[in-house]
């Protein structure tokens, strides 16, 4: 790629990189640490689990409602479940983006953390910290692959629905009742699978911030 054409991205890449230094900084010197910011930013990436969660299933009893009509009154079927669809496509896009919020000051906090290391002059203390930050990135490790697990569970589900909103769009009669019909029982499996996940990945995140707040 062109060295003119990759300059914008860079620029990009630096101010982000430069703003999230300098929000960090900024909410140290008024005493709130990268660790109190990434529990938060836990908290708020499990809620959005959580929201997402709803929204999925009102999107599967909206489907479901669907499927039992009849040729008529199709057109404002449809309208109910675009409207569905695209609100889970927006509260899976806040899952991810708070996700990489996530991400971002964990890889800051640990950076940090690991640097610190050196400045230790007991062997003990540096010793004990060490473990200690070996122990939370591990924890925070597997906390992130239960989220990712999560988020990775949603696209599926986004597919299916956009494929038969648009069918839907565009065959308003009793033809599309019947394949939408056909589409159930996988959208189901699929969103069973999603809430699963989404369960498992707010558990993770409980015991991610109750050992960060105990410790």
């Amino acid at each position: 790629m062109p060295l003119l054409r990759l300059f914008p991205l860079l620029v990009i890449l630096l101010l982000s990189v430069g703003c999230a230094s300098v929000y960090y900084d900024t909410m140290e010197s008024v005493g709130i640490h990268k660790r109190d910011i990434l529990v938060d930013r836990v908290v708020s990436a499990r809620d959005a689990q959580g929201e997402a969660q709803e929204q999925f299933q009102s999107a599967l009893q909206e489907f479901a409602s669907i499927i039992r009509l009849e040729a008529s009154g199709l057109e404002q079927a449809y309208e109910q479940l675009n409207h569905e669809y695209e609100s889970c496509e927006s509260t899976a896009a806040a899952v991810s983006s708070r996700i990489e919020k996530v991400e971002s000051v964990a890889d800051a906090l640990f950076e940090e953390w690991r640097q610190e290391l050196d400045l230790y002059e007991s062997p003990k203390l540096k010793a004990a910290s060490a473990q200690k930050l070996s122990q939370t990135r591990t924890r925070y490790k597997g906390m992130l692959n239960s989220m990712k697990r999560a988020e990775q569970s949603m696209q599926p589900v986004l597919r299916t629905l956009r494929d038969n909103v648009l069918f839907l769009k565009h065959n308003l009669n009793a033809q599309a009742i019947g394949a939408l019909r056909g589409e159930f029982g996988s959208l189901k499996t699929d969103i069973d699978t999603l809430i699963k996940r989404m369960n498992q990945s707010i558990e993770h995140s409980n015991d991610f911030i109750k050992n960060m707040q105990s410790s």
